[in-house]
């Protein structure tokens, strides 16, 4: 899944990016309200974390011109300001959840997930394809009920797969959320990491999940 970060304050954006790439989240890093506001409408992503005091465009206005746009992204406002009319003004702006500084990282990994989570209207965070079981938030993966192994990278886009259930999936959409927005790699690295993917999730299965849709992408 795909993370952007609105945050003036450089440290802090670099630290909630670490924790975020160690769950497996792609992410990408915007430090004024400018740059947040042109990737958040020109990218697609899972959740937008978003600071309300910001240089050039403050995150209420960010979040108002989304949802004018018809924009859905959970966002989840991030800020020091922890009065009763700074929460309604940021909720009421089009904003999914607030977190005040200072906070855990732990609070903002759960709420992140339960964002996405509800976005996708999701009554259990399991996903399940057959006898393939994969837990988002335990980062578990199943197959008739035996334990897989997956890298990280291969877990995202199994989730990502996962996502688009019976759907094609292009090759540059699983660049665009599995990477980041400054990712330029080889051409062919989704390939390498499906293939290594599908042997996994295939191994001692006569049902093959992972489908290829030559000059296309992938389907699952």
């Amino acid at each position: 899944m795909r993370i952007l970060i609105v945050e003036d304050e450089k440290r802090l954006s670099n630290i909630i990016k670490k924790g975020l790439v160690e769950d497996n989240f792609a992410v990408d890093q915007a430090f004024d309200g400018e740059d947040g506001g042109y990737l958040a409408e020109s990218e697609e992503y899972d959740l937008i974390i978003l600071d309300l005091m910001l240089p050039k465009v403050n995150g209420l206005t960010i979040c108002q011109e989304l949802r004018k746009k018809n924009i859905k992204t959970p966002i989840l406002m991030l800020t020091a300001k922890s009065t009763t009319e700074d929460k309604v003004a940021g909720l009421d702006s089009g904003a999914d959840d607030y977190i005040t500084k200072p906070f855990s990282f732990v609070e903002l990994r759960s709420r992140i997930n339960a964002l996405i989570r509800r976005s996708r209207q999701e009554a259990s965070p399991i996903l399940v394809k057959k006898d393939l079981e994969v837990d988002p938030l335990k980062h578990i993966v199943k197959r008739s009920g035996k334990l897989i192994e997956l890298t990280p990278k291969e877990f995202a886009i199994l989730e990502f797969l996962l996502g688009y259930k019976d759907e094609i999936v292009t090759r540059t959409m699983i660049i665009e959320h599995v990477w980041d927005y400054n990712f330029d790699g080889m051409s062919n690295i989704v390939d390498v990491f499906v293939a290594s993917l599908r042997k996994k999730i295939n191994a001692d299965s006569k049902i093959k999940l992972i489908e290829t849709i030559h000059g296309v992408g992938f389907k699952i």
